[in-house]
């Protein structure tokens, strides 16, 4: 009886590991998609901007680089979305403020969220966003027109950073998504987006 009863609880050890082990593996796949997003605006990898709250603490810079904006609509949605300008030219560290103009072409109301993302990838850590219309809701009713504000502006550091200081433009890339009952219903591609 002995050595059953040790055999009995060297398996009973056995399971309670493999299910520790397999309610560990849920929950880190549960939580990679906000960690994975955590450290994109932490650090700007992937293209993620960063997210600031007033001026550059570096003040503004004679550098300047070109800002390109593009502006998608994805699949079921019914949207025309267009920056007001499709560069503009800043110096590094200076606060710009760009609008862009949404209007639903469709029949009915619908409802957008926007995401984004900041070409090249290694600029994503010197381009902060103050304020954006990002990741907001948007209902349009049938031929209404919005303009939604992008404030940011480009970390003077970005200078002196060897990966990308002969960098002469930026391009911000935002891609509308339809929503129906508070869910994306086009695949997201953006791990950002998948968040929300």
């Amino acid at each position: 009886m002995t050595g059953n009863g040790q055999a009995d609880q060297s398996n009973r050890r056995v399971v309670l590991a493999c299910v520790a082990a397999a309610v560990s593996m849920v929950g880190i796949s549960y939580a990679s998609v906000p960690l994975y997003d955590l450290f994109c605006r932490a650090t700007g990898f992937g293209g993620t901007p960063m997210v600031g709250t007033g001026p550059s603490a570096a003040g503004v810079i004679d550098r300047t680089i070109g800002v390109r904006f593009d502006a998608n609509v994805a699949p079921g949605l019914s949207w025309r979305f267009t920056p007001e300008s499709p560069e503009v030219t800043v110096r590094l560290g200076e606060t710009t403020t760009v609008l862009y103009r949404i209007t639903n072409e469709g029949s009915t109301a619908a409802t957008g969220v926007a995401t984004f993302n900041v070409q090249p990838p290694l600029t994503g850590g010197y381009f902060v966003k103050l304020e954006c219309f990002c990741f907001q809701e948007q209902t349009l009713q049938p031929g209404e027109t919005i303009e939604s504000a992008v404030v940011f502006y480009v970390e003077p550091a970005l200078a002196q950073d060897d990966n990308v200081k002969d960098m002469t433009s930026i391009t911000l890339s935002y891609t509308y998504f339809p929503v129906k009952n508070g869910k994306v219903t086009t695949a997201a591609t953006s791990p950002t987006l998948a968040a929300q």
